[in-house]
C-alpha cells in the first residue's frame, strides 16, 4: 500500500481506500485566465503519476480536478481585453488541455466547471450562514474562521498564531482578518448570479468543497495539489466542510515547487516558464522525466541543463526501445517489479523508481552484448512495465520498423553520438534508399516511412 506525506498529519501515512479496489482523488486544476506555466506542468505530472501508479497496481481510479471558470483574473483580463469572461475562459481551457495533452497527462474522469455549481454554492453558503458559521456584509458573505474546530491544520500553525500573524484587513465588517469570502457581490459590468444577499458570485474557496463532495461524497481518499494551495485554498475548503459537518478529504497531499535556479534553460529558449512554449521546444516526455527524477515533495530544477540531459536519457530509452523490439515475448522480472513497487509505495519515491528501470535497461542490454536474449527479454520487459506505470513511454514504435531499419537507426546514434558525421550521414543515406524518412532530434535518430 501506497503511504505519502499528509500534509495534515505532517507525517507518512497510507492511503487506504474508503471503497475497497477503488480510489477517489480530488486534485485542483487551473484557473483558466492566461498559459498555464511549468509549475502548473509539475503539478498535473505529478498527479498523473500518482493516478497512474494507482491504476497500474490494479485499483479502479476517479479522478475529479476542476477547471475554474470563474475568478477576478479571468473577469480582469476580460474586461482588459473588451470581450466575456465565458470567452477568455473558453480559450485557456483549451490551452490548459493542449499542454497537458502534450505531456501525455490523462485526462480526468470528470472535469467540473466551478459556473456548473453555483446553485449548490449557494447552498453551501446559506446553510453556513443559518448555522451561524458565516455572515454577511455589504461587499458578500465571510466564513467565520473562529467556529472551525482546528482550524490551521494544512498551515501546521494555530489559529491564535495565523491570527498574530494576519495583516490588518482593509475590510471594516470583517470579524477576523482569517475570515474569507465565501460569496463576492457584483461589481458593475461583472457575471452575477442571484443570490439571497444579492447578486455576485462565489469566492474561490467554495468552489472545490462543493464540487469534490458531490463527484467523490465524503471521506473521499485523497485531496492533492501543489504547496502553494496548502494554504489558504485547501484549508479553506476543508474549513467550509468542517464548520457543515461533512466529512472531508481523508489525506491531503501536495508536491513541491519549481526553481529557475538563476539558468536560462539554453540560448535558444532563454528562461521560459510557459509550458506552452517550453512544450514546443523540447520533448514534452523530457519535462516528465525531470519531475520524475525529482521527489515529489522537493523543488525540482528546470533548466537547460536539467532538459538536456533528460532528452539524452530519453535517447538512450529509444535506441533500447529498437534494440529489443524483435525479443520474444517474456513475463516482467518479478524482483524488478517488486523494488518498483517498494520505491513507490514510499512516499512515491520516483527518484529511485526512475534508477531501477535504467538499471534494468543497463543489465538487459549487457545480457544483449553477451548473446543472451533469453535473460535480456524478462528485463526488457520489465522496462516497458515500469515506464509504462509512470507515463515515461518510448517514441519508437518498435513494431513498426524492421529489425533491420532499427539496427541502422541505432548505428546512426553511435555514430552521431561518438562524432563520426561521415559515418553517420551514410548511415542516413542508406535508411533514406529504404524508404524511410530521417529526423534528428535532441533526442536522437526518428524514422518514419515517406508515405506516413
Amino acid at each position: 500500500m501506497i503511504r505519502l506525506h499528509d500534509t495534515g498529519l505532517g507525517r507518512l501515512a497510507d492511503v487506504e481506500p474508503r471503497d475497497a479496489g477503488k480510489v477517489s482523488m480530488y486534485v485542483c486544476g487551473p484557473t483558466v485566465y492566461g498559459l498555464p506555466h511549468i509549475g502548473h506542468g509539475r503539478m498535473a505530472l505529478v498527479w498523473d503519476v500518482v493516478r497512474r501508479y494507482f491504476e497500474w497496481t490494479g485499483l479502479d481510479v476517479r479522478f475529479v480536478s476542476n477547471i475554474t471558470d470563474i475568478d477576478d483574473k479571468i473577469i480582469a483580463r476580460a474586461n482588459e481585453e473588451g470581450r466575456s469572461s465565458t470567452d477568455v475562459a473558453v480559450q485557456y481551457e483549451a490551452a490548459w488541455y493542449d499542454a497537458v495533452d502534450a505531456l501525455g497527462v490523462k485526462r480526468p474522469t470528470v472535469d467540473p466547471h466551478a459556473t456548473a455549481y453555483v446553485e449548490q454554492m449557494i447552498s453551501l453558503i446559506a446553510g453556513l450562514v443559518a448555522a451561524g458559521k458565516a455572515y454577511p456584509t455589504s461587499d458578500g458573505v465571510y466564513l467565520s474562521v473562529d467556529t472551525v474546530p482546528g482550524y490551521g491544520l494544512l498551515a501546521r500553525q494555530s489559529l491564535d498564531s495565523l491570527r498574530a500573524g494576519a495583516r490588518v484587513d482593509v475590510v471594516e465588517e470583517k470579524r477576523s482578518p482569517l475570515d474569507f469570502a465565501l460569496w463576492k457581490n457584483a461589481k458593475p459590468g461583472e457575471p452575477t448570479w442571484d443570490a439571497p444577499w444579492g447578486g455576485g458570485r462565489p469566492g474561490w474557496h467554495t468552489e472545490c468543497v462543493v464540487m469534490s463532495l458531490d463527484l467523490l461524497g465524503e471521506g473521499f481518499d485523497l485531496h492533492g495539489g501543489g504547496i502553494d494551495l496548502a494554504f489558504p485554498h485547501h484549508e479553506n475548503e476543508r474549513a467550509q466542510a468542517v464548520a457543515a459537518g461533512r466529512d472531508f478529504a481523508r489525506r491531503w497531499a501536495h508536491n513541491g515547487h519549481v526553481q529557475m535556479g538563476g539558468e536560462k534553460m539554453s540560448k535558444s529558449l532563454g528562461n521560459i516558464t510557459n509550458l506552452t512554449d517550453l512544450l514546443e521546444m523540447v520533448d514534452p516526455r523530457a519535462y516528465r522525466l525531470v519531475v520524475l527524477q525529482s521527489h515529489y515533495r522537493a523543488p525540482v530544477e528546470v533548466t537547460g541543463t536539467t532538459l538536456d540531459a533528460a532528452g539524452r536519457a530519453l535517447s538512450g530509452l529509444d535506441a533500447f526501445a529498437r534494440r529489443v523490439a524483435d525479443l520474444p515475448d517474456a513475463p516482467a522480472d518479478p524482483q524488478a517489479i517488486a523494488r518498483f513497487r517498494a520505491a513507490m509505495d514510499d512516499d512515491l519515491d520516483t527518484p529511485g523508481a526512475v534508477a531501477e528501470i535504467w538499471s534494468l535497461m543497463k543489465a538487459a542490454n549487457t545480457a544483449l552484448d553477451a548473446g543472451d536474449a533469453a535473460g535480456a527479454a524478462p528485463l526488457a520487459a520489465a522496462v516497458r512495465e515500469l515506464a509504462g506505470a509512470v507515463g515515461l513511454v518510448s517514441a519508437v514504435a518498435g513494431d513498426d520498423i524492421p529489425a533491420d531499419v532499427a539496427a541502422l537507426v541505432t548505428a546512426r546514434d553511435e555514430a552521431r553520438g561518438s562524432r563520426d558525421f561521415a559515418g553517420a550521414d551514410a548511415l542516413r543515406d542508406r535508411l533514406v534508399g529504404l524508404g524511410w524518412a530521417v529526423e534528428d532530434t535532441a533526442q536522437g535518430t526518428r524514422v518514419h516511412r515517406k508515405d506516413t
